[in-house]
Order: C-alpha cells, then sequence, then structure tokens
C-alpha cells in the first residue's frame, strides 16, 4: 500500500472544477512534483492535502488513515510557502523551533533536533541571525528545516524557489533534493516550471484544467509525452503535421520530398491506411550541418546565444525548426546563410491522430 493515496479528488468553487477526480499514489520518501500551467489545480490539490481547502469529492489516505476531513493542525505535515513565512522577530534558530515550541516538544530534545535540523540545512553559524539577515537561499533552507525539524509524515511546497534569482533558483533546485534525500521525506511540491520539477522529482504528474494528463518519471515523460500539450509544456519541442501510411516496411510519412521510416518502437499503433499524425523531435537531437550534408535545406533565420550553448531558429520548407547546439567551438552559423537539417529517426515522437488537435 501506497504511503500517501489520493482518490478521485475533487474540488469544485461554485460551477467551477478546479480538480477533477484527481488520483494519485506517493510512496513513502518518493518525491513528487505537480507540474503545469497557473490555474491548472496542482495548488489547490496541495492545499487540499494540507487541508487548508474542503474537498468536494474523493479521499486522502495517509500511512492507511483517512485524513480527508481532518484539521490542518492534526495532520502534522510540514509546509513551506513560496514566501517562506518566517518570523522576521526571532532568529534563525528560534523560527526553526518554533514548530516544536508548539507541540510542547521537551527543551532538551528541541536543541538537539534544531541542531541537527540546522546542520542538515547547512544553517549552523547562522543560527543567530535573522531573516533580514539572510540571502534568499538562506532564508529558503530556514523554511526547509522548520518544516522538516517537527519529523513530518509529508513535506508539501508551494512554489519554494519561485521568489529566487534564476542562478540561486537552480543551485537551490540541488539543495532542496539533498536536503530532502537526507532526511527521506516524502514530499510533494507544486511548480509551474518543468526544469525545476525534472531536476528534483522521482515523478512528475502533470495537470491541465483540473485532470492529470501523464504521470511519470522525468526522463520517460521528457522522452515519450503522451499529448501535444505536454511535448511543449515539459522542454520545447519541434511539431510537424503529417500524413503517416502503414507499409510493408513499416510506418512511413513524407517530408520535404524525403521518405521518412519510423523507428519500430514508436509507440503509435500501428493502423491500415493513411491519417493524420504529429511527429514531434527535441531541439537538441537534431544535427546541423553546412550546406548539402543533411537531408533537409534550410537557412538560419535567427540565432540566440544561451551560454552553455547556441538556439537556432531554422527555416525549412515544412516550417520553422528550433535547434539547439552545444557550445563547444564549432563554427557559429550566420543569420541567413543556407545550412542543412537531420536526425535519427530514433528521435522521432509520434502522438496518436486523436491527439493531434490537443493544445
Amino acid at each position: 500500500m501506497s504511503f500517501l493515496q489520493l482518490h478521485g479528488l475533487t474540488k469544485t468553487f461554485a460551477d467551477i472544477t478546479a480538480v477533477d477526480k484527481l488520483s494519485l499514489d506517493v510512496d513513502k520518501g518518493e518525491f513528487v512534483s505537480l507540474l503545469g500551467p497557473s490555474g491548472c489545480g496542482k495548488t489547490t490539490t496541495l492545499q487540499m492535502i494540507a487541508g487548508f481547502v474542503d474537498v468536494t469529492a474523493g479521499s486522502i489516505i495517509l500511512d492507511g488513515k483517512d485524513i480527508t476531513f481532518a484539521k490542518p493542525n492534526e495532520r502534522g505535515l510540514g509546509i513551506v510557502f513560496q514566501t517562506y513565512a518566517l518570523f522576521p522577530h526571532m532568529t534563525v534558530e528560534k523560527n526553526v523551533a518554533f514548530g516544536l515550541e508548539m507541540r510542547k516538544v521537551p527543551g532538551s530534545e528541541i536543541a538537539t533536533r534544531v541542531k541537527s535540523a540546522l546542520a542538515m540545512a547547512q544553517l549552523e553559524k547562522f543560527a543567530q541571525r535573522y531573516p533580514r539577515e539572510l540571502s534568499g537561499g538562506q532564508r529558503q533552507r530556514v523554511a526547509l528545516a522548520r518544516a522538516l525539524v517537527i519529523q513530518p509524515p509529508v513535506l508539501l511546497l508551494d512554489e519554494p524557489l519561485s521568489n529566487l534569482d534564476a542562478n540561486l533558483r537552480e543551485e537551490m533546485q540541488f539543495e532542496l533534493r539533498r536536503i530532502q534525500q537526507q532526511a527521506g521525506t516524502t514530499t510533494i511540491m507544486v511548480t509551474h516550471d518543468q526544469a525545476e520539477a525534472l531536476s528534483v522529482s522521482d515523478r512528475v504528474v502533470v495537470m491541465r484544467e483540473g485532470k492529470v494528463i501523464q504521470i511519470d518519471e522525468p526522463y520517460a515523460m521528457y522522452e515519450n509525452p503522451a499529448t501535444p500539450f505536454i511535448s511543449r509544456f515539459v522542454g520545447k519541442t519541434n511539431a510537424f503535421a503529417v500524413t503517416l501510411t502503414t507499409t510493408a516496411q513499416g510506418r512511413q510519412f513524407d517530408l520535404d520530398g524525403h521518405r521518412i521510416t519510423l523507428a519500430a518502437e514508436t509507440d503509435l499503433a500501428a493502423s491500415d491506411g493513411a491519417h493524420e499524425a504529429l511527429v514531434c523531435v527535441r531541439p537538441e537531437k537534431i544535427v546541423i550541418r553546412p550546406q548539402g550534408q543533411g537531408r533537409f535545406a534550410g537557412s538560419i533565420k535567427n540565432s540566440f546565444f544561451l551560454g552553455n550553448m547556441w538556439m537556432y531558429e531554422v527555416q525549412a520548407a515544412f516550417g520553422l525548426v528550433i535547434v539547439s547546439v552545444i557550445n563547444n567551438h564549432e563554427p557559429v552559423y550566420k543569420i541567413g546563410e543556407n545550412v542543412s537539417l537531420d536526425w535519427h529517426e530514433g528521435a522521432l515522437k509520434v502522438l496518436a491522430a486523436e491527439s493531434v488537435g490537443d493544445s
């Protein structure tokens, strides 16, 4: 039996269904991220787990106990808000100890557990500082330490890194994962940042309009998106509408005068006759070469230098193609330059015809 179970969890506000029959099983110690655009229902789901929002239908089972209608303070969960909600008049040490004091934990035990939590979050030397004297990353770690020191069965994170600048946010992703793994606490995180979700999670739950669209491990989701929406939302992608036919040689389609045969392991189920499909390929899986050295002709429409890579927009006969190239001192292509594109057939992902209209 899973440690945390959400069964048909539903929340309606008047005539709006914010969360629609969401079901999810989370193992003990697992890190799961709820990912999706604003308004998809991910924060409402987290708030129902926390007890801040009443459940319209469904149930929440924690370690075999039904907590669907339990009060928030009876659930014993650890929560980190995006604003951190630290007490400005308390030192770091006092902030971390606060939850234990409210639970009437003996003073000697409080001292031991606070010391351990500060060490885990690498905050020992900041124990006597106030929140205003800390950086954003340090305040985030204080909030994590305060949530974990009470030894909660589940840690809930609501956009915990959203207030950090880009460089610190990336650094804190790995710090967050390190602390969670060290504590071994079952964790549910809400985020709209796909890179954040992919980098720290054991599994990712993509939501859209209150519904779960796909649940998978990060790599599996990135490589095998279930719908065009996930293909675009979880990373960048190039998508081409094609007419797919099944022949003796396999499933094929025509693109810019070339007959393309799909790899045998492509997920789309085979069917007779011709039908519309969507072929997707990630920017990093496309090879850009000098003119005439690849199958597909194109010209550089735009280029963007991102430090560790170049991102090119290439105009091909079948559309505008995004290509990412690692910055490894190879010659840089210029705007207007004629080039050619290619890829391995195994890089192509095909989505079923009924998903083509998904956006």
